[in-house]
């Protein structure tokens, strides 16, 4: 009897140890994953190109390639979505423009729409979601792989404010080696260019903002919701549960030197 109270007193200190080392494993997963989100953003600094040049798309994407640094977006956030495409961008200012070249290497491409505002991200999609202010207010420019636009303006996804069409379509250029006519999707590798200019007076709810020394906040993003492989990457880490792209708490800083 005596020998069976010290067996059963052991299995009860061993049972407490147990659920001691569960508690001290769980705790330490929590606060590596609370470490994970608190984690300090991407700074990315955008230069200055100067030139005396015309400017138009094809200079544009010229100058890119001989000035402005190469940047990954590569990041999977959600473990439900490991397709990860190759996708590099590059990015730089002029004149209070923003210019942005986009490279792209994936399995299948997809360009239904064709209405500027439609649901592109639906489509082989980039984007540059753009937080002048740092102030939680963003705008969410989104091309689908032959260059349709969906701009709008705001807080959050459930409070947009679309961009008038005819803004978009007159000032921001954009140009897709994809050209620009809508497809059905293709299957295959698939390699593809896009050079993008944004001038600051699309940037309609900030009219008088300069670009030059501005500190601010963005983030880069590269989806297709309804391609044969659905993918959601970033440039700087999303720490939401769901792929969510409309979270300004994830944005990276960007100082436009």
């Amino acid at each position: 009897m005596h020998n069976c109270s010290i067996r059963m007193k052991a299995f009860h200190d061993l049972g407490l140890k147990i659920k001691g080392l569960i508690l001290t494993s769980f705790l330490c997963l929590s606060f590596i994953s609370c470490f994970a989100q608190m984690e300090k953003p991407k700074t990315l600094h955008v230069q200055e190109i100067k030139t005396d040049k015309k400017i138009d798309l094809a200079i544009v994407s010229k100058l890119l390639e001989e000035q402005a640094e190469l940047h990954a977006i590569n990041l999977l956030n959600w473990d439900e979505f490991q397709y990860l495409p190759e996708v590099q961008f590059r990015i730089a200012h002029h004149d209070n423009q923003i210019w942005l070249k986009y490279y792209v290497k994936e399995k299948s491409i997809l360009a239904e729409v064709a209405e500027t505002n439609g649901g592109v991200s639906n489509d082989s999609c980039v984007e540059f979601f753009f937080d002048p202010k740092a102030n939680g207010n963003y705008y969410n420019f989104e091309f689908n792989c032959v260059g349709v636009t969906h701009l709008a303006y705001g807080p959050g996804r459930a409070d947009r404010t679309f961009v008038s069409p005819e803004i978009i379509e007159e000032e921001i250029k954009v140009t897709s080696s994809l050209g620009n006519q809508s497809f059905k999707e293709k299957s295959g590798d698939y390699t593809w260019e896009m050079t993008i200019i944004i001038p600051a007076t699309s940037l309609v709810h900030d009219k008088d903002i300069r670009l030059k020394g501005l500190t601010t906040s963005a983030n880069f993003y590269k989806c297709g919701n309804k391609t044969a492989e659905a993918h959601y990457i970033s440039w700087n880490p999303v720490g939401t549960d769901r792929p969510d792209f409309h979270r300004p708490e994830f944005f990276g800083q960007v100082v436009f030197e």
